[in-house]
């Protein structure tokens, strides 16, 4: 799965079903007498009660988190472009995305409820992760509250706050669609790129200007860090109800090392420790696999007799035809993990035994 980070994304064709809406028809025959029609409209008009009752119930949760956690939500402007940012804690530290800073010169925090603009500063930033934490100078926004993003479930309502299209303080509301996603990003500008695990699918709506916000939910929350919208292969378009967000899990994991040491000291990640490319088959152009382009020394690949010009086709029997397949496949291990490695070698096709290593820090 292939996404842009933020502002578009790309995935593989996806099977999108026709919604197919199913009117039936309730008739009733008979029923003309007074008494009848009394009871029929009393039912009638308590179920209405009831769904009018129940739905202006969730508005007001729907308010009330809006009303505790939009404080906690900046608009980050920088000579490159704009983002969203979460409150992290009382000493004026904010989370968003990497790419939304990569490369600026310039940052700029502006809280999404008013208020004029903050001058920030970078503190650290891991492009593995897509995490960054920037830092504000003079008044500080209200820290948000950060949930537990193991404890979501599917089919939970969730909301998504941020700036899209710069217009600040916008929210969007939908489910968690899917747990335990592993999407990458590609690269743009100075941001290389990165793979996440656990992503969160999410089917509120996040747009340009989103990533970096807050993926909240209704008992104020913040559970993930909207990050990447899918797009449309065939209409080059956004893919409607496709979003994915960092979970909080890894966003605990991370920014207090970034806050500590400016870097990740423990990415606690797999790493193959290997630099690949793709390659396409020359017969037909697609893509064949990774070819590795460098190998790092004392890494699981090395010990592994795996050398510069070998083209993993396949990691635990799951084919690799991408760079970014294999970085998926690898990112879902843990550090330790013993592996198995198909590649091709001088037209030969072999597996070999890897113990995976760690992610280097940074």
């Amino acid at each position: 799965m292939g996404l842009r980070a933020g502002p578009a994304g790309t995935m593989p064709p996806a099977t999108v079903p026709a919604a197919v809406v199913l009117l039936v028809a309730l008739v009733t025959a008979g029923c003309t007498d007074g008494d009848g029609r009394a009871a029929r409209s009393g039912a009638t008009g308590t179920a209405e009660a009831q769904g009018t009752a129940g739905a202006t119930d969730l508005e007001r949760r729907f308010e009330r988190t809006v009303t505790a956690v939009l404080p906690s939500v900046v608009q980050i402007s920088t000579d490159s472009g704009e983002g969203s940012g979460v409150v992290y804690d009382d000493d004026g530290h904010i989370v968003t995305n990497a790419h939304v800073v990569a490369g600026a010169r310039r940052i700029e925090v502006t809280p999404a409820s008013g208020g004029g603009p903050l001058r920030a500063e970078l503190v650290g930033a891991f492009n593995a992760d897509d995490l960054a934490v920037v830092k504000v100078a003079g008044g500080k926004p209200p820290k948000a509250s950060f949930g537990d993003s193991n404890a979501l479930k599917v089919g939970q309502l969730v909301l998504a706050m941020g700036s899209p299209l710069g217009l600040a303080g916008s929210v969007t509301n939908g489910i968690v669609s899917a747990m335990g996603r592993t999407v990458s990003t590609r690269p743009g500008g100075a941001f290389p790129g990165s793979t996440i695990v656990q992503a969160i699918q999410t089917s509120a709506a996040i747009n340009p200007g989103n990533s970096g916000g807050a993926l909240v939910t209704l008992d104020g929350r913040v559970v993930g860090i909207p990050t990447a919208a899918a797009g449309d292969p065939e209409g080059g378009g956004p893919a409607p109800g496709i979003g994915f967000a960092t979970p909080s899990a890894t966003v605990a994991a991370i920014v207090p090392q970034l806050i500590a040491h400016g870097k990740v000291t423990n990415s606690g990640r797999a790493a193959l420790g290997v630099t690949v490319r793709t390659v396409a088959d020359l017969r037909t152009g697609e893509p064949a696999g990774a070819e590795v382009v460098e190998v790092a020394r004392g890494g699981g690949a090395a010990k592994a007799g795996i050398k510069p010009g070998d083209v993993i086709i396949a990691f635990n029997g799951t084919g690799t035809p991408t760079e970014e397949a294999l970085t998926q496949a690898v990112a879902g291990q843990k550090a330790g993990a013993a592996a198995k490695v198909t590649l091709v070698r001088d037209g030969a096709e072999r597996t070999v035994d890897v113990t995976l290593g760690k992610l280097p820090a940074g």
